[in-house]
């Protein structure tokens, strides 16, 4: 037996592998430490984050190639970013963030196609300033799904195709948005039409927040309950997951789960975040709000952030046969849209220096 060989057999396999204290204790091993959020979800879904084209250089740009292996505009591919004019196409910005999946591999989700917000004004009026017919204004979404979906139908293997289309109040089914007001309910089927004919591989869905509250939930499920039964091309509910340390509960996302999994439809977490605020976030910034720029991030706001990660983590993982994916809304604590809301957040797993927070452990220590 030769040296090296005997030097092999007198190490304690422990050390091959790890590091071990006096006590005999294991220590996380050099190749488990480097592992990253994909990699311990590898076997359950894909997990994304949304980003901006500036985040795809230095720092923002390792840690999203690092962590995730999927994508999503955050507002590059909005109808009034990437169509300002109607004759005005601009795509830099998003043709930027598809190159970059492509380069490095990832999937990509298309975030969106029809939304109240972000619609550029000259899609409802003529050149008079007059509301535009039914006709006119179907005519100009099929001619944006079209032209958008085709561009990028080497790239990206699903879309939102209609945003948040159900209104808040409990009184009130459909949001009484610009899209409603001309044509009524049925631009969001035909949204779904002109997006299956441009790219007929894509997985197309439905995206809304708070579909974890039971009485906008049920008008959702109905909703696409009625797409599906007239033969609508939509393969999915994104549930946005503007969540907080109160919200939702356990038994309220197990009940949307598994009601919109009830109809055959792919279920994804869209836009991921946990405020350290109580209460729902929603889908909407709260002008006015008072601006507290003093409060740092505290252990008060850190422990239930902490145990509502691991409770959400917790279902999906027991969903996994439902869940085709989760999305992050924002990479990391130093930029949220949260802080938009008149002080600042601290809603994600990594800190304002893009290092993992507890929380990241609690989410891939399963």
């Amino acid at each position: 037996m030769n040296t090296f060989k005997s030097l092999l057999i007198a190490i304690p396999i422990s050390l091959l592998f790890g590091f071990c204290t006096s006590s005999g204790r294991i220590i996380q091993s050099k190749s488990n430490a480097t592992k990253a959020l994909k990699d311990y979800y590898k076997d359950y879904f894909p997990i994304g984050v949304a980003v901006t084209p500036r985040m795809l250089h230095g720092e923002d740009s390792a840690l999203i190639v690092t962590q995730f292996n999927s994508l999503t505009a955050e507002n590059a591919m909005k109808m009034g970013p990437i169509h300002p004019r109607e004759s005005d196409y601009y795509w830099k910005d998003a043709d930027s963030i598809a190159a970059f999946a492509k380069k490095h591999s990832m999937r990509l989700r298309g975030h969106n196609l029809c939304w109240h917000a972000q619609a550029p004004s000259w899609m409802f009026k003529n050149e008079k300033g007059d509301t535009v017919s039914k006709e006119v204004l179907l005519q100009r979404l099929k001619d944006h799904i079209t032209t958008v979906v085709k561009r990028y139908k080497d790239y990206i293997y699903g879309w939102d195709v209609v945003n948040e289309a159900i209104d808040d109040r409990d009184s009130v089914f459909y949001r009484y948005s610009a899209w409603y007001k001309i044509c009524g309910e049925e631009f969001i089927a035909k949204a779904f039409e002109y997006a299956h004919a441009a790219d007929p591989k894509a997985v197309l869905f439905y995206n809304d927040y708070n579909t974890e509250n039971p009485k906008k939930r049920e008008k959702i499920y109905q909703m696409v309950k009625k797409l599906k039964e007239a033969g609508i091309p939509i393969h999915g509910v994104g549930l946005q997951g503007h969540w907080s340390i109160n919200n939702p509960s356990k038994e309220e996302l197990e009940k949307s789960i598994q009601m919109f999994s009830s109809l055959g439809l792919q279920v994804q977490v869209t836009e991921l975040d946990v405020s350290v605020y109580a209460g729902r976030q929603g889908g909407q910034l709260i002008q006015g709000q008072r601006r507290d720029t003093a409060t740092g991030f505290t252990a008060a706001m850190e422990e239930p952030q902490r145990e509502k990660y691991k409770m959400i983590f917790g279902i999906l993982r027991q969903n996994k046969n439902k869940i085709t994916g989760v999305t992050f809304w924002n990479l990391s604590d130093r930029y949220t849209w949260l802080d938009g809301r008149g002080r600042k957040n601290y809603p994600l797993l990594f800190d304002v220096n893009r290092k993992s927070k507890k929380v990241y452990w609690d989410v891939v220590n399963f």
